[in-house]
């Protein structure tokens, strides 16, 4: 049940000032000071019900869902987007069922449904490294502190974060183990056992695996203790071929993101102040939340042969020759589901595009008659029998504890693409309602679908994808309208303490770079790869400069 989620320790989990001085009615809900709230009967939203035309609202309890709304009014779950983005995106996730607290502070246990959206990613991903020639295999996740030691820039890196395991079967250990924060290290250990000639190459694995790093400030899947993720290592005879591997799996992630969670990141390099500590370069895609904060969604690094020289790993060329190996490495977690929930989610609750969402149609059959009941169950059970032989993920609601109207708010703020509504009259009719999650009140509700299966099943798909296709283009015309052209510091600025994006010509130093992030809270996002024509003068110096770069706070 949703009522039963201990949403304050949530909140004081993933802890934010913001969050904890906003509502007095979490405190009395925290201490008892009055009933807990009744099951979810119409908290999230009162649309379903108030635009139902004349000739359906013998469909609803009028009087069970006017007593809902008046609760909602007492004690609103989901905190209003625009009033308090952090506490909206912990009210969506607790109520949502995504997560829960870990008994860990900054942990998290990442329930069925959130869990479903990460497999419906890894679903995706797990073709397309196929499809590239990657295989899957699985590291060890304890690391010995002596590999972590070997590549200076990347113990330097990571250090802070590490978690080490001192003490082993009651005995103190010989030498600490990190918990795996990253695996580049172990990776080489193996890859100089297994890599000798160029035949060997190239070496290419993809893991899933769970990953620890000390954060200080957390937030749910954006930023954990402890979180999942795909990370893939590569072994290549030559730089051009390393180069056009970090390439080929930044675009991989980026037509995921646009095709399949409708988030239009920016793709570009990282400076190299924020380029991944060992690498040549790093790769990254870039999301705007609705917040406008940028996000980190995925990245890619061209590793060089930093980690082969300081691992030796090694191989005998065509020619004979001992040479190092060119390596790259490249990842996407858990940050990503946040990323979809702060992207597209409204005040209603999560708002899930089509291709990503576990469920993609709900059905909700309603009948108030007991000789009702069996023609709308059976009209309901033909409907899903036909969507799911299609191909479409479907839920049917035959649940009789709750009411219509409870089911309607429930789905709608768990983002349910779809809703099919059935009732006597639509059996009779040989027609359904359908609703769509992204276009609320009236103006998202269809009466008189056919339930004929082919009719159906080519409306239902049809939909899916508009909704799809709506999603991308209203998240373009947020991101576009919140990037900002600066030609000065001055405008970068004004940009950045308005909650844009800057975008403006870049050659300034290391320092000049940090200098921004001081005095603004912004830093380089990337150099994207999409650059303007022309001539560029930079925004700092004043210096001709060869690339504009992206500027912004970030999570």
């Amino acid at each position: 049940m949703v009522a039963a989620l201990r949403l304050p320790s949530l909140t004081n989990l993933f802890s934010s000032p913001s969050v904890c001085r906003r509502s007095p009615a979490i405190l009395r809900r925290r201490h008892n000071l009055r009933p807990p709230p009744p099951p979810l009967v119409a908290r999230f939203s009162a649309q379903s019900a108030a635009s139902s035309p004349p000739e359906t609202e013998d469909r609803l309890d009028k009087q069970k869902n006017q007593t809902s709304q008046n609760r909602v009014n007492q004690d609103r779950v989901i905190t209003p987007r625009s009033q308090d983005f952090n506490a909206w995106y912990l009210d969506v996730i607790a109520n949502a069922e995504l997560a829960d607290y870990g008994p860990v502070r900054g942990t998290m246990v990442i329930r069925p449904y959130g869990y479903a959206i990460w497999e419906a990613i890894q679903d995706y991903l797990n073709v397309k490294f196929k499809e590239t020639g990657h295989s899957n295999m699985y590291f060890p996740q304890f690391i010995p502190y002596s590999f972590i030691e070997k590549e200076a820039n990347h113990v330097e890196g990571f250090s802070p974060e590490l978690a080490l395991v001192t003490i082993g079967g009651g005995k103190e250990l010989e030498e600490k183990l990190v918990v795996r924060p990253t695996s580049e290290t172990i990776v080489n250990h193996m890859f100089t056992q297994w890599i000798h000639s160029y035949r060997d190459l190239p070496l290419m694995i993809n893991q899933w695996a769970n990953v620890t790093r000390w954060e200080m400030r957390t937030k749910p899947f954006v930023r954990t203790l402890e979180f999942l993720w795909q990370e893939g290592h590569t072994a290549h005879a030559t730089p051009e071929e390393a180069e056009k591997e970090a390439l080929q799996m930044i675009d991989i992630y980026t037509k995921f993101a646009y095709e399949h969670t409708a988030i239009p990141v920016i793709a570009g390099r990282k400076s190299k102040v924020e380029t991944f500590a060992g690498a040549s370069r790093t790769y990254t895609i870039e999301a705007m939340m609705g917040d406008k904060k940028a996000l980190q969604a995925g990245t890619s690094h061209n590793l060089g042969q930093n980690f082969s020289r300081a691992f030796g790993t090694q191989f005998t060329d065509e020619n004979g020759q001992r040479q190092h190996v060119w390596q790259t490495s490249w990842a996407i977690s858990t940050r990503f589901v946040g990323g979809i929930i702060m992207t597209h989610g409204d005040d209603t609750g999560l708002m899930l595009p089509p291709k990503i969402a576990p469920i993609q149609v709900v059905i909700v059959p309603i009948w108030k008659k007991a000789a009702e009941k069996t023609g709308v169950l059976s009209a309901a059970l033909s409907a899903k029998e036909v969507l799911q032989n299609s191909g479409v993920r479907v839920k049917l609601d035959d649940a009789e504890q709750k009411t219509p109207g409870w089911k309607f708010n429930f789905w709608e703020m768990k983002g349910i693409p779809l809703r099919i509504e059935i009732g006597p009259r639509d059996v009779s009719s040989g027609t359904v309602v359908i609703s769509r999650r992204d276009v609320p009140g009236k103006q998202g509700k269809v009466f008189g679908i056919s339930m004929e299966p082919s009719i159906l099943e080519a409306y239902v798909k049809d939909k899916l994808d508009e909704i799809q296709s709506a999603l991308l283009e209203r998240t373009i015309s947020f991101r576009d309208s919140n990037i900002v052209d600066v030609s000065s510091y001055d405008e970068l600025k004004e940009a950045i303490s308005l909650g844009k994006w800057a975008r403006g010509a870049w050659s300034a130093s290391d320092a000049d770079e940090l200098k921004v992030k001081e005095e603004t809270g912004a830093t380089i996002r990337c150099f994207p790869f999409e650059q303007p024509q022309g001539n560029k003068t930079c925004l700092m110096t004043g210096n001709p400069a060869e690339e504009v770069a992206i500027f912004a706070k970030s999570y």
